[in-house]
């Protein structure tokens, strides 16, 4: 399997674009995945990257066998899915992303039930609200809320969820309670930004007569996690725009109220999306029909009793 380990390490290099990255992404050391791509460059008797202190990129011959080497190791891959019991012996690792806080409620918490039926699966989360490159970071399944980019992903939607905006009653005591999108940008209320590389939310788009329209909002405080703008929300420093699920129980509690209703925002999707030839894989079509109809089912107890707009 030497060669085939090579080749999936060229692959890595060549998708991550440095040598570190891609040991990492195989678990191994900067020096070993050197000397992988070393073996197969004298294998193959061309040189695969040029390399200087400061970059490494993929030369002609290299760009030329990324697309054969991306092709063995699909079809290697299939090969295994297609002898492998899926009922009674899946096995592997599973590599996956969410959301902070989607992943910490909704994901994270069925991994290890999925793990006592599954024992010889092993699943790697990794919890970020950034943008996430499925197919450059390697990634076998991503759950994703929010709109989504036209993309060559496979979809399978768990949920359409409308959205709210809302803020602490002694918000709403303090600095009143906005009528629609334009008292929100007149009258300047604290608005709680979710805000990383690529993201769009500082610009909120809300449902008007006229139809969506974008909102320039603004206000003291930013974050990249969503829970901590939950947090901020509840504490009386704004208004935040949620997923109705995300904020169901503080609003059954009336620790948040909906403001701004003559205007809500668009609603938005919880998803999955995984690269086509990776879900023909029976462990991830298994981990991912285990994970959505838990997902489904906790999403519907926690929005029990709530009203939900259409």
């Amino acid at each position: 399997m030497s060669y085939v380990n090579n080749l999936k390490m060229f692959v890595r290099v060549f998708e991550l674009g440095s040598m570190s990255a891609a040991a990492r992404d195989q678990r191994t050391s900067p020096a070993v995945a050197s000397a992988r791509i070393a073996e197969l460059e004298k294998h193959l008797g061309v040189r695969l990257f040029n390399r200087t202190t400061r970059s490494l990129q993929p030369t002609e011959s290299g760009r030329i066998f990324y697309e054969g080497a991306q092709n063995v190791l699909e079809a290697i891959d299939a090969a295994e899915a297609a002898v492998v019991d899926a009922t009674q012996n899946p096995k592997g690792t599973i590599f996956v992303a969410a959301p902070l806080g989607v992943g910490r409620r909704f994901i994270a918490p069925h991994v290890p039930a999925f793990k006592d039926e599954y024992p010889q699966i092993d699943i790697r989360l990794r919890l970020s609200d950034r943008k996430v490159d499925v197919i450059g970071e390697g990634l076998d399944l991503a759950f994703h809320l929010g709109p989504l980019e036209d993309s060559t992903l496979k979809v399978r939607v768990i949920a359409d969820c409308p959205r709210l905006l809302c803020a602490a009653p002694s918000y709403v005591e303090r600095r009143g309670n906005p009528e629609n999108g334009e008292a929100l940008v007149k009258d300047r209320h604290d608005c709680l930004i979710l805000r990383f590389p690529g993201a769009r939310e500082f610009q909120w788009t809300l449902r008007t007569p006229d139809g969506p329209r974008r909102y320039d909002v603004s206000g003291p405080y930013e974050s990249d996690d969503g829970d901590v703008l939950t947090g901020w929300a509840l504490d009386g420093r704004g208004i935040v725009m949620k997923p109705w699920f995300e904020v169901a129980e503080h609003l059954r509690q009336g620790r948040l109220v909906p403001v701004a209703e003559a205007t809500p925002p668009l609603p938005t999707q919880f998803v999955c999306l995984t690269q086509h030839r990776r879900f023909t894989d029976p462990k991830i079509r298994l981990f991912t029909d285990f994970i959505v109809a838990r997902c489904k089912a906790q999403l519907a107890r926690e929005t029990e009793g709530i009203q939900l707009p259409r």
